[in-house]
């Protein structure tokens, strides 16, 4: 019986990456030069954020996902730490929110204006006080609204709800004490109810992060983990770290017993941390290298042998850090399925990395967009913390399905809230609403285009006037008032661009429909 190989099939064996053009990077950014292994970096489909390098205490930039190119020297930051910033993060049911930590010991949860910084930032929102020492990691919890963790060299995990109405906040509602050093990385599941953490000390524990019950707690000799993911639903979890001989390395662990690994696989021979990312729609697991300009992705199933190499993106640009687009931020237009934001310090550069499933037709890939975790939380931070657990919110990826919008439940003043509510009750950039399409396209009956009429030209007028009322628009000042007045000009010339676009496609797809009738229907001679 001759030998032959055995081939898997899989719908991303042919994913490849595609780095952005210089135009559409982010140049002359003062990139941090922290030895922290941290991503230094936060992306929405609004906002991008990156830890600079400054004397005097500790900033970041905030600049708007659009605005692409050479970066002003002197942009406005959010500067309202003593010491440097260590890790940032994006709320992930509010566009506008973005919280860091700092060696100052202290945490600061932030409001970002809605067209973007246009003066420095030094009053915060939010500031948590409990740490003893520097605050060097933080994460919020994936659905319920308003929770935030944070870890520090003071090895305590201690978890934070921001509907407290004190602007100052000393006292953490719950403090996880098992770690004997400091914590390297943590992971949520899915819906928020385990906690997977590596630490300096080269256990893996697993705990209840609402009463920091700790389920497993692992000591492997010949693997030091360094950062730890938990793979969706999957119940597994994954881990990089090194060696015993120092070669970089990845290890698959049962959830359920953390005694031995599943799988350890040597990933190559170079110093430096392993990033790994994974997505839980489409399986995927990424592993980009601090220090290289490696990317290398696999799939991950449930029967042995578990981790499938895919392929590998190379670049001689070596990254320091890196941030992730959630999904709603993709362009499905170009079955786009994740999307990297590589900090490259030798050049002040940050570089967008796409990575993309080929496909010829351009028609919407359902079949790599599942439903997917949206911006909607799944409850408030007292159901969480009153001991209910509750899956993510899922949202369609589809061009034209409705999407809520991301805005805050935030008690600020009824006057500031309110403004910022009607300015972020404007459609997320770069999808469209259904009805508005079929408006356009004379789809729907006179009657419901007639009832349709209020609503959509609300809306248009929302668009135009950039959630502002056009009454209230007065010529621009000064330069600031002048650069703001452009960047909003910008956007609502992107959004027009994108309906003309979105209306391309689909008159194409009805001429392809007649086309096709007309084939299939008999000739007659």
């Amino acid at each position: 019986m001759t030998w032959r190989p055995q081939y898997r099939s899989s719908k991303f064996r042919h994913v490849f990456g595609k780095p952005a053009t210089k135009e559409s990077c982010f140049d002359g950014v003062p990139i941090t030069r922290s030895v922290q292994d941290n991503h230094f970096c936060a992306v929405n489909p609004r906002f991008l954020a990156v830890i600079t390098e400054c004397a005097g205490g500790g900033a970041f930039l905030v600049l708007s996902i659009h605005h692409t190119g050479k970066v002003d020297p002197h942009h406005p930051k959010v500067s309202g730490h003593r010491g440097n910033v260590l890790d940032i993060k994006w709320n992930p049911f509010n566009d506008y929110c973005i919280a860091s930590c700092s060696e100052d010991t202290t945490v600061k949860v932030w409001e970002i204006p809605p067209h973007g910084v246009f003066k420095n930032l030094t009053v915060p929102w939010k500031e948590l006080q409990g740490h003893s020492r520097r605050v060097g990691l933080i994460e919020w919890h994936p659905t319920a609204n308003n929770v935030l963790f944070s870890t520090a060299y003071d090895y305590q995990v201690m978890i934070w709800n921001l509907d407290c109405p004190d602007q100052v906040i000393k006292n953490p509602v719950r403090t996880i004490s098992h770690h004997t050093d400091v914590v390297l990385s943590m992971s949520f599941n899915t819906d928020g109810s385990l906690l997977a953490t590596t630490c300096k000390d080269k256990r893996i524990r697993l705990m209840e992060p609402r009463t920091g019950n700790l389920l497993q707690d692992a000591n492997c000799k010949t693997h030091k983990a360094h950062k730890v993911l938990i793979l969706g639903n999957l119940k597994m979890l994954l881990t990089t770290g090194s060696s015993r001989w120092n070669a970089r390395q990845m290890a698959l662990w049962d959830q359920e017993n953390l005694s031995v690994p599943l799988l350890q696989e040597d990933v190559d021979g170079v110093s430096g941390l392993l990033f790994p990312f994974y997505d839980p729609d489409t399986s995927m697991l990424y592993i980009a290298g601090k220090g290289d300009g490696n990317i290398r992705y696999y799939e991950i199933t449930q029967e042995k042998p578990f981790v499938h190499y895919l392929t590998e993106y190379r670049s001689l640009m070596p990254q320091k850090g890196m941030g992730v687009m959630p999904k709603r931020g993709l362009d499905v237009s170009s079955c786009e399925v994740f999307r990297f934001y590589k900090l490259v310090t030798i050049k002040s550069l940050i570089e967008p990395l796409s990575m993309i499933v080929p496909r010829r037709s351009e028609s919407y890939q359902e079949d790599i967009y599942p439903m997917t975790a949206g911006n909607k939380p799944a409850m408030s931070a007292d159901e969480w913390l009153s001991g209910i657990n509750k899956d993510p919110v899922l949202m369609s990826l589809k061009p034209g399905s409705r999407v809520e919008e991301s805005y805050p439940e935030l008690s600020m003043g009824k006057g500031l809230g309110s403004s910022l509510d009607t300015r972020r009750s404007q459609s997320r950039p770069g999808l469209l609403q259904l009805s508005y399409i079929q408006d356009q396209l004379g789809i729907k009956s006179d009657k419901e285009d007639s009832s349709h009429t209020e609503s959509e030209d609300n809306r248009s007028w929302t668009l135009v006037s950039n959630g502002q009322d056009p009454a209230l628009c007065s010529p621009p000042k000064t330069e600031n008032e002048l650069r703001m007045k452009f960047h909003k000009q910008q956007e609502e010339i992107r959004r027009l661009r994108e309906l003309l676009n979105q209306r391309d496609v689909r008159i194409k797809q009805l001429e392809l429909e007649i086309k096709n009738i007309r084939n299939s229907q008999p000739q007659t001679f």
